[in-house]
């Protein structure tokens, strides 16, 4: 009976002793609070520690960088164009005794941060316009489109005076001192997304597509005229070669008549006589048939030949 008596105090220390034993690991960073209330300095470093049981709590806060993403919010710019900006943030916490009596928890420290992030891109978008907040620099772009350069260079390109890169600094830079008061280090804003909302996307597809239109309706005028000239200077060529080549027929043709009468002149000036005769059988041939009928005087040279067979 003794013996159970003298083992229930030892349960009892152990017990205390274990809740009044806390860890802290290199991600972690300590507010012991009594009663609710903050006591002591906070615990950054790791490594074990120990607190009064039940009337003593440790609130653990992330030492290592987190995550803001803000929902995209509907801004107009300065030259009342509506967009969607969607945003994001690095931020941890620098000052976990601050950041317990000002927020308590990092579900609040997010909402704030909505609060006072989103303000302040709200303040400089709208403050600037939309060219400055979408390019950094004057830089001429990289990328390049046959036919829509000319486009292009008739539409007024606004100088960039500020840029995207002053323009999420000074978002950094109002709301940085805003965050420290609540023990928040904010490590970086940067704009995650740009578009346009629904009725602005309309417009500008619809201007992206005429503009497309007019580049095709410039290349297909361009391309029909320069087939009607590929079809003249072809039907031109064409007539060229027909006419060369009728010409050099034809002086083919005349030398083989002239060189065809020669041989014949040189042939029948040997017998005159002989080559009439043989004209006068072309002609019969040529004008008579066994139908044919004529009525000519004895006298007619036309059928000489056949008198003078007649005689012999």
């Amino acid at each position: 009976m003794k013996s159970k008596l003298f083992i229930i105090p030892i349960v009892i220390i152990l017990i205390a002793l274990y809740s009044a034993a806390y860890t802290v690991d290199e991600t972690q960073q300590v507010v012991v609070t009594q009663f609710g209330k903050a006591i002591g300095n906070p615990i950054t470093e790791p490594g074990l520690n120990f607190k009064w049981p039940i009337i003593q709590e440790a609130n653990y806060f992330p030492k290592n960088l987190l995550e803001w993403d803000g929902d995209p919010s509907q801004i107009p710019t300065l030259d009342k164009t509506y967009i969607y900006v969607d945003t994001f943030a690095r931020w941890k916490v620098v000052d976990p005794l601050k950041f317990f009596q000002t927020v308590n928890n990092v579900t609040v420290a997010l909402a704030r941060l909505d609060d006072i992030i989103d303000a302040a891109v709200r303040n400089f978008i709208a403050s600037y316009h939309l060219i400055e907040t979408v390019r950094w620099t004057n830089r001429e772009l990289d990328t390049f489109e046959v036919g829509i350069d000319k486009i292009q260079d008739e539409r007024v390109v606004r100088e960039i005076t500020t840029g995207r890169q002053k323009i999420v600094r000074q978002i950094l830079d109002q709301a940085f001192p805003k965050l420290k008061e609540l023990g928040i280090l904010l490590v970086d804003v940067q704009i995650k997304r740009l578009n346009y909302v629904e009725e602005v996307r309309r417009s500008v597809y619809g201007r992206m597509i005429a503009e497309r239109k007019q580049i095709a309706e410039k290349f297909r005028s361009e391309g029909e005229g320069e087939a009607r000239k590929i079809e003249g200077n072809r039907g031109k060529e064409l007539q060229r070669i027909t006419s060369e080549a009728y010409r050099k027929a034809q002086e083919v043709k005349g030398k083989a008549d002239a060189e065809s009468t020669q041989i014949y002149a040189q042939a029948y000036s040997k017998d005159p006589e002989f080559y009439s005769f043989l004209k006068t059988l072309d002609v019969y041939k040529n004008t008579m048939d066994k139908d044919s009928s004529l009525v000519l005087s004895t006298e007619s040279d036309f059928l000489k030949y056949f008198k003078t067979l007649k005689e012999d």
